[in-house]
């Protein structure tokens, strides 16, 4: 390992090139500030250490392959592939590059060549030449760009074209990495005017000047090719984590150089290495396809191992495990000894009985090494990935493919409701492998959709239920062992025979959320109900009024359900209809389903307390009648009031809507009534005189003040707790996050239906919002902390395992964030980020269950 080197004498008569073992630009936004902050905070006269820098030298051999660069190389350059420390170099070489644009874009050096413009004593033109690009003369038409993408990986027409501003560009594809180079040099442009603006140019040629001069680098030469993919392995996983998916192609380029060149020769393994390279180029070309909502690209290898390996249920990262295992160094050296005897020209009787004994034989034999592994193993595994790619993406978004309208329909439709584990299976039946037709698919896709919404909308099954048993069916269908009506045919069976215990379920679940406040308000898929009938009604008059996207929004103090009977109806118009109900009987119909409406528009939470004729009209300030409105809402805009009987008679069509939609049966219409929770509206009570009018004062119901006596943090408390909850239920998370009433201590526990544990959310020190689980027992404990890298990879973050006392039985299991808590303008951040944080550490403690 060589003395520490700046980028200035690292660059010195060096080409750069990353090879194709490589994962593309990782670096997002915190990478990226934190880079820009020690620049920003390093000294004049200091140095700051930038880490090691491993570089492997290209054999002149290899770099011919190079084309256009070859002349930079035989002018006395030399060329280097870099193994470790690349996403620095390209953060590096953004920088310099938003630099110069930079410079050259200020009025003052408008009209001014690069060789007039200086910057710390060099003009662009030679910092151009140094650490960016030069040009071949005399003619200048070749432009080599001394740090790079070897030619083949997708992101080199994008660095040269999109970041360093080439011309000529033609048509650049972008892909998931591409996306990241894009924001670091939007990134890197705003940085540089702002500091322009507080600094002038002294600021811009201190940045220089700081990362040319005073970043330090450690450079460390590899010379063993063997040496170069353990590093990459190694070195790479201790900044920014390297992917599964990035793990394996570097592990399967790495085996290509591995096999005897009897076994595979030079052409051979140029072309296995191709195949690899393609394959992931196409990978990532359909992960990173829509670039707003770019895919897991460890979730898709996952999936593809589901389907093309034999499923096995031991932990969640138990694929990867198999992957790097199955391609492995061990896998190519271990060989099975193999005799063959020497040709001979004699013919053999190969007409045999099965229980004939065959000698052995006495004549001379080779012995052969045959490789465990087989390249052709390799191959054909990074080809189906290759194919599998698009698939994947399809399922996700199922409108840019050439499927029939009604496949893509009831994709769609699988997304909203939540595909959960059918994924893969769902990909699968999209591949030509699995031969099927777009009818067999629709049908399966019905079927998938109705046990979803039979054993985990309304049974609210573990979210594992029968997944071992549908991950083994991928792989049926996809290697073409099993028709894809025969896995419907299956789902079909399992939730008809479920079916009593899931209606018994849903009729359980629905009451506790009657008992907490809600009704059917705090059932989560609720929207998904609602969206469903609504679409069953633009079916039938071909307009739609509803999309599924604003109609799931979250905004504050907004909602897009809505009780028709407020919860604390205090309008004359309503306590007139409702006067022969008590206020815990209105509170249950209120919550009951047929009083509550999807609407087309979201409004202000403060306006739910209008009367019917107002919400009715359009004329209402403030809000879009029902007469406008969705299709659920010009149906009930069509009723002349809005009493107790007609909620009734309202949430019976659709319980009937869901009976025929998902082919179910409830016994009979008592049980729907026991279901809405409303029988007490049949029961023949006298009817009330009216309130006269001025009898009745039109007033907000405010809270008790029952506080009095609290100490002001416990009241700040109180009231955080008061208004998350609160905002729960109007997002329908008031059943499995907000069944607690609030209180003034600084936590709140969710149960999460587990016996050894509970999520909790804490204002620790009124400073740090905190999320975690309590976990009651030791041995439990153990188990979790087995999980512990999947759990944290599902959740997203590192999180804090040993803070429990050694002794302690029970313990916790932490992740924090600073935040100004008891600020109520930042409160829907707050909660939301609890909602979301629950959501992430919820996933992860079901999967490893």
């Amino acid at each position: 390992m060589s003395d520490l080197q700046s980028l200035s004498e690292l660059y010195q008569n060096k080409l750069f090139r990353i090879p194709d073992y490589q994962r593309g630009y990782a670096w997002k936004q915190e990478q990226l500030v934190d880079f820009w902050d020690d620049i920003l905070n390093l000294q004049k006269d200091r140095y700051h250490y930038t880490g090691l820098l491993s570089l492997k030298a290209v054999a002149k051999t290899e770099s011919k392959s190079w084309n256009n660069d070859t002349w930079l190389l035989d002018s006395g350059y030399k060329a280097f592939h870099v193994v470790d420390g690349q996403q620095r170099l390209t953060t590096f070489s953004i920088l310099v590059n938003e630099i110069v644009a930079f410079l050259e874009g200020l009025k003052c050096n408008e009209g001014k060549t690069d060789e007039e413009i200086v910057l710390c004593y060099q003009t662009l033109k030679a910092i151009r030449s140094k650490y960016i690009s030069q040009k071949r003369p005399p003619q200048n038409l070749i432009t080599t760009y001394l740090f790079g993408y070897e030619s083949d990986n997708p992101s080199a027409d994008y660095l040269t074209y999109k970041i360093f501003e080439e011309p000529f560009s033609g048509t650049v594809n972008e892909t998931y990495y591409t996306k990241n180079l894009k924001y670091a040099k939007e990134f890197f442009r705003d940085c540089l005017e702002k500091l322009y603006v507080s600094d002038g140019i002294d600021g811009i040629e201190g940045i220089f000047r700081k990362i040319t001069l005073q970043l330090m680098f450690n450079i460390h030469e590899i010379e063993d090719e063997y040496d170069v993919f353990v590093a990459f392995e190694t070195m790479n996983n201790r900044g920014k984590k390297l992917t599964n998916l990035e793990l394996l192609k570097n592990r399967l380029i790495y085996l290509t150089t591995l096999y005897d060149s009897d076994k595979l020769d030079a052409m051979d393994k140029a072309e296995l290495r191709k195949q690899i390279n393609e394959a992931w180029k196409e990978v990532y070309y359909q992960l990173g396809r829509n670039q707003n909502s770019p895919l897991s690209d460890d979730e898709f290898l996952r999936a593809h191992w589901i389907m093309y390996f034999q499923y096995s249920r031991k932990k969640g990262d138990d694929y990867i495990k198999f992957l790097l295992n199955k391609f492995s160094a061990k896998n190519v050296f271990a060989k099975q000894i193999v005799a063959i005897e020497e040709e001979t020209a004699e013919i053999i009787d190969l007409d045999i009985e099965e229980n004939d004994e065959v000698l052995q034989s006495t004549e001379s034999e080779i012995i052969t090494a045959i490789s465990k592994l087989e390249p052709e193993e390799i191959a054909a595994y990074v080809n189906s990935l290759k194919s599998v790619a698009k698939y994947w993406f399809y399922t996700f978004f199922p409108e840019q493919s050439d499927m029939t309208h009604e496949e893509k329909v009831w994709i769609e439709r699988l997304n909203r409701i939540g595909i959960g584990y059918f994924r893969p299976l769902v990909a699968a039946a999209l591949t030509p492998d699995a031969n099927t037709t777009p009818e067999e698919r629709i049908e399966f896709f019905r079927a998938v959709e109705r046990f979803i919404f039979l054993s985990f909308r309304m049974a609210a099954s573990q979210s594992s239920y029968q997944s071992s048993e549908y991950y083994r069916k991928t792989r049926d269908v996809y290697t073409g062992k099993l028709f894809l009506s025969e896995v419907t045919a299956s789902l079909i069976t399992t939730a008809t025979n479920d079916m009593d215990n899931s209606i018994n379920s849903f009729i359980t679940r629905t009451d506790r959320r009657f008992s907490n406040g809600g009704g059917f308000y705090d059932w989560r898929d609720l929207r998904y109900l609602l969206f469903e009938y609504e679409y069953k009604k633009a079916e039938e008059t071909g307009i739609e009024k509803l999309g599924w996207t604003p109609f799931t929004k979250v905004e504050k103090d907004k909602v897009s359900i809505e009780h028709i009977l407020p919860q604390t109806p205090t309008k004359l118009y309503w306590r007139n209809h409702f006067r022969q109900y008590t206020e815990d009987e209105i509170k249950i119909l209120s919550g009951s389903l047929g009083n509550l409406l999807p609407l087309s528009q979201s409004v202000n939470s403060a306006l739910q307390n209008d009367g019917f004729i107002e919400k009715k009209s359009s004329k209402n300030i403030g809000r879009r009648g029902y007469e406008d409105g969705s299709h659920s809402e010009i149906e009930v805009s069509r009723q002349t009031d809005w009493d107790a009987q007609r909620i009734l008679k309202r949430g019976i069509k659709l319980l009937k809507f869901i009976e025929n939609r998902w082919n179910i049966q409830f016994k009979d219409e008592a049980q729907m009534i026991e279901l809405l929770h409303i029988s007490f509206v049949n029961d023949g009570r006298a009817d009330v005189p009216e309130i006269p009018e001025p009898e009745i004062e039109e007033t907000i119901v405010q809270p008790t003040d029952t506080t009095s006596g609290f100490s002001d943090l416990k009241q700040l408390r109180l009231h955080f707790w008061t208004n998350f909850v609160q905002y729960c239920r109007n997002n329908g998370r008031g059943e499995d996050i907000a069944s607690r009433k609030p209180s003034y201590v600084n936590w709140y526990d969710v149960s999460v239906d587990s016996p050894n544990y509970y999520i909790f959310f804490q204002l620790y020190r009124e400073k740090i919002l905190r999320i975690g689980i309590f976990v009651n027992r030791q041995e439990y404990f153990s188990k979790l902390e087995s999980n512990k890298a999947e759990i944290e990879n599902i959740f997203g973050f590192p999180l804090e395992w040993y803070t429990s006392r050694e002794k302690s039985i029970a313990k916790r299991i932490l992740f924090s964030e600073e935040k100004d808590i008891h600020n109520p303008e930042l409160y829907q951040e707050h909660f939301d980020w609890l909602i979301s944080h629950f959501d992430k550490l919820k996933d992860a403690l079901d999967e490893v269950e």
